[in-house]
C-alpha cells in the first residue's frame, strides 16, 4: 500500500506541470458495476481503488487520468460469490490483483461533458474504451459522473463453464462517481 502512495504522489506531480491535480474524495466516490445472472441484474461494487486526476475543463487535451482498482475488494452481497470471483476463472486475483485504466487522450463532448479514450486492463487483458464523463460543481467540490459497457469475456473474466453468456451476460456496466476538489470553474 505504502508503494502505490508513494507512485501515486509521484504521478500526480508529474502530471501537475501539464494540468491541474485534483484530489479524488473517498467518502464521496464509487465505482460500481452491474452484470446480469440468468437475466437477472445483480450489483456490485469495489471498496479500494485510487485515482490520479490531473485536469482542467479549459485544457482538457492535457488532462491525465489514471485508476487502480483492487479486485479483492469486490462486494456483490453474498460472502459465498465474493469467494467465487476472486478465483481464477473470475478476477484470479492472486495473479492478477489489479484493474488498471489509464487515458490516452480527453475531448469535450458538452458543456460539462468530455470523453475520456483510454486503456484498461484487466486479467492481463487490454481494450480501448470511450468513456462519457459530466463533471457538476457545487461550490469548491466537483462531481465526475459516468457509465460505459465492457464485454466481460475480453478481459477473460468468467473462463471455464462461465463462457456460456446464457448463464451470465457478457456484457457488464460499470459506473463511477468521483468526488474531486480542485477542479478549475466550468
Amino acid at each position: 500500500m505504502k508503494n502505490i502512495v508513494i507512485v501515486s504522489t509521484l504521478a500526480v506531480a508529474a502530471w501537475s506541470g501539464s494540468a491541474a491535480a485534483q484530489q479524488v474524495q473517498p467518502a464521496g466516490s464509487e465505482i460500481a458495476f452491474t452484470s446480469k445472472q440468468m437475466g437477472v441484474p445483480v450489483d456490485g461494487q469495489f471498496r479500494k481503488f485510487d485515482a490520479q486526476v490531473a485536469f482542467d475543463p479549459k485544457k482538457p487535451e492535457a488532462a491525465r487520468i489514471a485508476f487502480t482498482i483492487d479486485l479483492a475488494s469486490v462486494t456483490l452481497g453474498s460472502a459465498e460469490v465474493e469467494a467465487e470471483v476472486v478465483k481464477p476463472d473470475w478476477f484470479d486475483t492472486k495473479k492478477f490483483p489489479q484493474a488498471r485504466f489509464q487515458s490516452t487522450a480527453v475531448k469535450p463532448a458538452g458543456p460539462g461533458k468530455f470523453e475520456v479514450a483510454g486503456t484498461l486492463t484487466i486479467k492481463g487483458a487490454s481494450q480501448n474504451v470511450v468513456v462519457p464523463v459530466a463533471l457538476a460543481q457545487s461550490g469548491a467540490a466537483t462531481t465526475a459522473t459516468g457509465a460505459f459497457t465492457i464485454k466481460r469475456l475480453d478481459y477473460r473474466i468468467g473462463d471455464g463453464d462461465w463462457k456460456d453468456t446464457s448463464m451470465v451476460a457478457n456484457d457488464v456496466q460499470v459506473r463511477f462517481k468521483l468526488a474531486l476538489t480542485g477542479v478549475a470553474a466550468l
